[in-house]
């Protein structure tokens, strides 16, 4: 009888544990199941204009006293009212276009659409391997399915640069607005150096804080070769490839002088088109004198004609806001917790290490 009572109980335990293992398994598929089923991620808008009206409200409230609030609190209570009687006939007018134009086979209704022109806030802070395409990818998309030519797009552009393929495709996204002759405009606060500037390049409009950094149009190839530690130590590499340039650098095998001079001429053939490029869409720089791999700031940078005029976003977002609706569109991509966590610590590795191959590069900072 005992033997059976453990017997039993041995087989209960067992069952438990299998039982448990085919519900974390159930619960990991129908987990991937909703994954799947999910949206990649979700938008967000924000409306600038009444963000910069909360702002003012706030500071009158405390600046103002008693009286002199409530009459600003009346005064702006009325150009509210005004505004929305303004939108409602617009509203009503473009209604009425729609109309005149159904009945006129010839389609020569009058435009009478007299909304207010939107201008379209994206942002852009790139890492070495551009990784916020993917949700700027999204955030053009969502813009192209409203924005007309008389509305804008403003960029706010951050980036020190990074790999050619990536930093290549970033810029023809932004070429997506050119297609629909929607004005883009770049504004950048901080940096925008080698691949940010071939992204920047693309604008109708360069605009760039006094000493922000802009610039660096040059190629850059470089990696440890550890090949006479690994001789020293006997330690042997063997690499088999089919085609005479498969590699030409590598950390592990000796460089020769025939592969140094095969990566050699791809840099400078990558360096070509990176100018040609910048000259495309820039006309009025002197590409010689600026391809040169150095960087300037933004004072610097607009006696060369690298930017058109010396602002902030700040400063360019709340005039936009008087003669127009600003609307910040962001895209933000659901990534599991793992992932953040590791793309966190990547970035700010990133991170220090540009702000020291920076400081390395010049020692005028302030």
């Amino acid at each position: 009888m005992d033997y059976l009572f453990e017997y039993g109980m041995f087989l209960a335990k067992t069952l438990t544990i299998v039982l448990a293992i085919l519900a974390v398994i159930t619960m990991m598929v129908a987990a991937g199941q909703r994954r799947r089923h999910m949206p990649r991620g979700s938008i967000t808008v924000t409306h600038l204009n009444r963000e910069l009206d909360s702002l003012r409200d706030s500071l009158q409230r405390v600046v103002l006293d008693k009286f002199a609030f409530k009459k600003y609190a009346k005064a702006e209570k009325k150009r509210e009212k005004e505004q929305s009687k303004q939108q409602k006939l617009s509203a009503e007018q473009g209604s009425t276009k729609v109309a005149d134009e159904t009945e006129d086979d010839a389609g020569a209704g009058v435009d009478i659409d007299a909304r207010r022109r939107r201008v379209f806030v994206l942002d852009f802070d790139g890492d070495m391997e551009a990784s916020g395409l993917e949700s700027l990818r999204q955030e053009i998309t969502a813009v192209l399915t409203m924005a007309e030519p008389r509305d804008e797009v403003m960029l706010r552009l951050e980036s020190p640069g990074g790999l050619v393929h990536a930093y290549g495709l970033a810029s023809s996204q932004l070429l997506r607005f050119k297609q629909k002759d929607i004005p883009l405009t770049v504004c950048v606060d901080k940096v925008a150096a080698s691949g940010g500037y071939m992204m920047a390049s693309v604008a109708d409009r360069l605009i760039a804080a006094p000493f922000a950094i802009l610039g660096s149009i040059g190629v850059l190839v470089q990696m440890p070769n550890i090949h006479r530690l690994l001789k020293k130590n006997d330690v042997d590499f063997e690499m088999i490839t089919a085609g005479e340039y498969k590699r030409t650098l590598t950390p592990f095998t000796e460089v020769t002088e025939k592969g140094r001079e095969k990566l050699k001429q791809d840099v400078e053939q990558m360096h070509v088109l990176f100018k040609q490029w910048v000259k495309q869409y820039r006309p009025v720089v002197d590409i010689d004198q600026i391809a040169t791999g150095e960087t300037w700031v933004g004072l610097q940078a607009q006696e060369r004609q690298m930017v058109d005029m010396i602002s902030t976003s700040d400063d360019y977002i709340i005039q936009a806001c008087e003669q127009a609706d600003v609307y910040e569109v962001s895209y933000e991509i659901r990534i599991p917790l793992g992932e953040k966590i590791g793309g966190a610590l990547q970035k700010a590795v990133d991170k220090t290490l540009m702000v020291w191959w920076q400081r390395l590069r010049s020692n005028s900072y302030l």
